[in-house]
């Protein structure tokens, strides 16, 4: 309570003595965007403010853009027009990240209309995101990641159509994801995880220039949308998404696909293997039942990571899989899988697969003994199976007993 009290008293001598200093500072830059940079540190708790930071740097007995010392780090400005006697500076970039500063965002931020670039990553910024910010047209990055922002995100943020990266992760933000978001052509980068955005995503295709899409960590439900045919990564985890993934199946781009921890059914089937530049796949902790993998032999896939553990995929393990020639990391535990395991496994094992996880399945059959001599550096695990193993292969260890594998369903 104390360091409450210190604060406030502190911060309204401060806003004092600021206001009293201001009118004397012979400026070239806007005097409405020197009032916007007071309004912003005078809502910062200023026991939060270090040495260090670039907001302890703000002087505002100097020009915020005429500066070259070591006042107003953080700040990039406009170079006015020679030729306008009349012209002042504006501000164009703000950049505190990381400077662990806690307090709320000034609704006057909206005034900096000719800014670029906002970046208050990382630090304790509360409270919500202004409605304001829709006044800052000229925007092309902003990022208000890694802070504690609440409430629902600007439902007109499609009026920021310069804008090209959005990062608003591990927020407190919640509410619906607004449908203006499709007005941002000019999107490359989408982040809006591990925060507490409900509904359905938006169609996402009209932003023909979005590379990067992550909701991961929400509450988001329904169907996969349509996505833009240049995205390239796709990061879903951890929602309650259902229905199935054909959505994704035309995207030639896309590189790295993560739906685990959802609510998708169906198959996991040949259109998703015939991406050839897609390189990670993860959909684990789902309802698949069906895997179907398509076999690569007159192109050359970039697929190095598969993991779909944790769904209900039954059958024999797909052979196939060895003719993936940079795949190296396979997870295809808990599952449903029975029959022996495909000898070509054993080989891939030897020379370039490094990790295998098989754990908690219905398989059956021998492991060869030499395996004992090549599995050194091979990750994984084979147990909870019906395996016969080569005594002292720790691969294998903690296989079911002999009535548990002839009892019937092991699963």
């Amino acid at each position: 309570m104390a360091r409450l009290v210190n604060s406030i008293f502190f911060t309204f001598l401060y806003i004092s003595l600021i206001y009293t200093l201001s009118p004397f500072v012979n400026a070239t830059t806007s005097q409405s965007d020197i009032q916007v940079l007071v309004a912003i540190k005078t809502l910062i708790d200023p026991f939060s403010i270090t040495a260090d930071s670039f907001l302890n740097s703000w002087d505002f007995n100097v020009d915020p853009c005429e500066t070259t010392g070591a006042s107003f780090l953080g700040i990039l400005c406009t170079v006015p027009d020679q030729v306008d006697t009349n012209a002042t500076s504006r501000i164009m970039e703000i950049d505190l990240e990381g400077d662990g500063l806690e307090g709320f965002l000034t609704s006057s931020i909206g005034n900096l209309t000719e800014l670029v670039t906002l970046n208050l990553g990382r630090n304790k910024f509360r409270g919500p995101v202004p409605e304001s910010i829709t006044n800052l047209r000229k925007l092309t990055s902003l990022q208000l990641y890694e802070n504690f922002f609440s409430g629902s995100l600007v439902d007109d943020i499609g009026v920021l159509s310069k804008l090209e990266n959005l990062d608003v992760s591990n927020n407190r933000l919640s509410g619906s994801i607004p449908s203006s978001i499709m007005s941002l052509r000019s999107l490359t980068r989408l982040d809006l995880s591990n925060n507490e955005f409900t509904g359905k995503i938006p169609q996402l295709n009209g932003l023909w220039q979005l590379s990067s899409f992550d909701i991961s960590n929400n509450q988001i439900y329904g169907n996969l949308p349509q996505f833009p045919l240049k995205i390239k990564t796709i990061s879903l985890s951890h929602n309650l998404l259902s229905g199935h993934i054909t959505p994704v199946h035309k995207l030639r781009h896309l590189n790295t696909l993560d739906l685990s921890d959802n609510r998708f059914s169906g198959g996991i089937n040949k259109g998703i293997f015939r991406l050839t530049e897609l390189s990670h796949v993860n959909v684990s902790v789902n309802r698949f039942t069906v895997f179907e993998v398509v076999e690569f032999s007159d192109k050359k896939s970039q697929l190095h990571t598969l993991d779909v553990h944790a769904n209900r995929l039954h059958g024999h393990l797909p052979v196939n899989l060895v003719t993936y020639p940079n795949l190296t990391e396979i997870n295809l535990g808990h599952n449903l899988f029975s029959g022996e395991i495909p000898s070509e496994y054993w080989s891939r094992l030897r020379f370039s697969w490094r990790s295998l996880n098989l754990e908690y399945n219905n398989l059956e059959g021998s492991v060869p003994r030499e395996l004992n001599r090549t599995s050194e550096g091979v990750q994984g695990n084979f147990g909870h199976n019906c395996l016969i193993c080569p005594k002292g292969l720790q691969l294998c260890n903690g296989q079911r007993t002999a009535s548990e594998c002839h009892g019937g369903d092991l699963n």
